[in-house]
């Protein structure tokens, strides 16, 4: 009887805990696949699904259709159509350990007895699983993962990803009247890091890491923002497949160089291996190379090479046996949060950043961490004196991941935003549908000098000589309070500063007198308009011609433009109408700024000739890349950030890298900076 009792009690508990961790787990699902807000590490959550597999295996009793142990994903978006898949997404198993890596490929070799097990291990993109359905070459359709059966119809926003063709290209006889393509959708990490910078300037939230603003993005019903984000695509497999008679693919690296002669955007890192000692050489190898990518690679994936050996060893109901993933642990480092300090934003954005012991990690020593908003920190439970993790997001930029509750003394403080603005003392507020908390003060000294520092950059009004110190000078003496009061600057007040000799106060006013010049769609960027990037800058610039016409315009004449959607619209037109917009904008113009009257019109540029093209700039130049981009911009030339197929010129500079490599694979012509310059003089006047 007791025996029977102890067995009743264990297996109480057990359904229990299943219980407690499919909620949990169905939790994280819903958070990472649906609202692209994760709340805890893959590390973590791979440890809770771990212990559900092995509690499930262990009582099989308590195993349910709707376990997330039988199920891939998320359930779909109400505001997306659904779209089936073709052949479901099956998703792959994962491991940390190089020991079960070894497991994996020696049931590979008892499933298959008698034959070498080729394998090829390529990255793990951390992105978002895409379908693409290509019907006699013409994309029909983009469907995100969902359940693994339906996902989310999001072709519309798919269609502004620049690398994914939707005709496929090559030999007409190669296309196949039906594929199903999968991949990744991904954020470049540099990318990144400008996303959630401007994000942090709007008062929005900022993405955690790539993955979730890639996530974020394809959910955005205006395509217009979709397309402004930069997002990039990685494909690695298909799903179901009519190949063009003739044309079938026996291997995968068939299938990859299939995929890459139709124009589809492939990795070009890829190892073979055919034993366990080559396998984990290779991941090892890639663990070193993937911080070079473009991309956060999280992983690596190894898969069996041949498809008649897939067939073979087949797939469960909800991975596939022959690939698996491996997953790198992210580098972590260990500090004591000393305080939690405010920083004050240009658009007057209040936000808390970590001051830290210094400790070293991913290549660099972090000091500061942004804890980005209050929410983020009480979400989290961040206290002044904690014991914290630091990792960096997209290998880009530092942040708090985890809080050691456990090393706790008694004596740390729990955070409180400030009531009022630590910098000029005056009312913060927090608008209904945003985190952020800004200081109500257009005139706070910190908004002021972040909205120069804007304005002076390379990107925008390009003021040589104006960067953070001087603008701390400037603003704390009072010698300019907005930027139209850098336009009335004289050599006598500037003698009045600190380390202000002859030779720097000229070259000051020469900069800032030459920035009068400066073209339309930089003084645009400049002003520091919500949701008005460089790209859309020069949208309006192009489309408007003059500023004064662009503040004329109504959100329909705005919606016209293929960069502006009905986010962005609106917020053009709101800076506009503010009062103290308009009032700053009269004071540039009596400044003698180009409103856009000086431009050139854009009909009229030179569109022909020999920088007519593609072009890709890489390599150390002895000018400033945007002023190298802008010149062949004005000679016809369209300027792109990675090589491709489509590229017609790469201009390499000294220690150009991977960009050139794959450019002379890819035999497109390699300029230097004297032809370029040979090129543009060739033009003639």
């Amino acid at each position: 009887m007791s025996d029977d009792s102890d067995l009743f009690s264990a297996s109480a508990v057990a359904a229990a805990r299943i219980a407690e961790l499919r909620g949990e787990l169905e939790r994280h699902n819903r958070l990472y696949y649906e609202e692209a807000a994760p709340v805890i590490s893959d590390a973590l959550y791979d440890r809770l699904y771990a212990e559900l597999v092995a509690l499930e295996q262990k009582h099989p009793q308590f195993v349910t259709p709707d376990s997330p142990t039988q199920r891939v994903g998320g359930r779909p978006l109400e505001q997306f159509s659904q779209v089936p898949h073709l052949s479901p997404m099956l998703s792959l198993d994962n491991t940390y350990s190089e020991e079960e890596v070894g497991k994996f490929f020696v049931r590979l070799e008892k499933l298959l007895p008698g034959h070498a097990v080729p394998t090829v291990i390529e990255p793990k993109i951390d992105g978002v699983a895409i379908s693409l359905v290509y019907r006699d070459g013409k994309l029909s359709h983009a469907a995100t993962r969902g359940d693994g059966t339906v996902g989310d119809d999001v072709t519309r926003n798919v269609c502004t990803i620049r690398s994914i063709p939707q005709q496929l290209g090559g030999p007409a006889e190669a296309i196949p009247p039906l594929i199903e393509v999968r991949g990744e959708i991904y954020l470049p990490k540099a990318r990144f890091a400008e996303i959630n910078e401007e994000r942090q300037a709007e008062g929005l939230p900022v993405f955690a890491n790539p993955r979730n603003a890639a996530a974020g993005s394809l959910k955005q019903l205006d395509s217009a923002i979709v397309a402004g984000r930069g997002l990039d695509a990685i494909f690695y497999s298909t799903g179901a497949l009519e190949p063009a008679p003739g044309h079938e693919w026996k291997t995968h690296r068939e299938a990859l160089a299939g995929l890459k002669a139709f124009g589809l955007p492939v990795h070009d890192w890829l190892a073979i291996a055919e034993s366990v000692g080559e396998v984990l050489g290779a991941i090892r190898r890639l663990d070193v190379e993937r911080h070079g990518f473009l991309s956060e690679t999280d992983g690596a994936v190894i898969k069996l090479d041949s498809f008649a050996q897939r067939q073979r060893v087949g797939h469960t109901a909800k991975s596939p046996r022959w690939a698996m993933a491996y997953k790198y642990k992210a580098e972590q480092a260990e500090t004591r949060l000393h305080d939690i300090t405010i920083q004050v934003g240009r658009t007057g954005v209040l936000t808390p950043v970590a001051e830290l012991e210094p400790v070293f990690v991913s290549g660099s020593t972090v000091a500061r961490a942004t804890l980005h908003n209050e929410e983020e920190i009480a979400r989290k439970d961040i206290r002044k004196g904690d014991i914290v993790v630091i990792e960096k997001a997209g290998e880009v930029i530092p942040a708090v991941v985890e809080v050691r509750t456990a090393r706790r003394t008694g004596a740390e403080e729990v955070f409180r935003m400030p009531a009022n603005c630590p910098v000029c003392g005056g009312p913060v507020s927090r608008e209904e549908g945003q985190v952020a908390v800004r200081c109500l003060n257009p005139f706070c000294p910190a908004q002021v000098k972040r909205r120069m520092e804007h304005f002076a950059s390379r990107g925008a009004m390009d003021i040589e000589g104006l960067g953070e110190a001087m603008v701390e000078l400037l603003v704390t003496n009072q010698l300019a309070t907005n930027i139209a009061q850098l336009y009335h600057l004289t050599a006598e007040q500037l003698a009045t500063l600190p380390r202000s000799g002859e030779k720097s106060i000229a070259n000051l006013l020469a900069a800032i007198e030459a920035s009068k010049s400066r073209p339309l769609w930089r003084l645009l960027f400049g002003l520091g308009i919500l949701h008005v990037g460089v790209t859309s800058a020069r949208s309006l610039a192009d489309h408007f011609g003059t500023l004064d016409r662009l503040m004329a315009a109504t959100e329909d004449d705005l919606q016209t433009l293929p960069d502006v959607g009905p986010v962005v619209a609106p917020a053009i037109v709101n800076h506009f109408v503010r009062e103290e917009n308009r009032q700053l904008i009269e004071e540039l113009r009596a400044a003698g700024l180009n409103f856009g009257e000086r431009d050139e019109p854009r009909d009229t540029r030179r569109q022909g000739g020999k920088l007519a093209g593609t072009w890709v700039i890489t390599g150390t130049l002895s000018r400033p890349r945007d002023e190298i981009a802008e010149a062949i911009r004005d000679q016809g030339g369209k300027v792109v950030g990675s090589v491709s197929k489509k590229t017609s010129y790469l201009l390499a500079g000294e220690e150009a890298g991977s960009k050139l490599a794959k450019a002379e694979k890819l035999g497109i012509r390699i300029v230097t900076e004297s032809e370029l310059q040979a090129m543009i003089e060739d033009q003639g006047d």
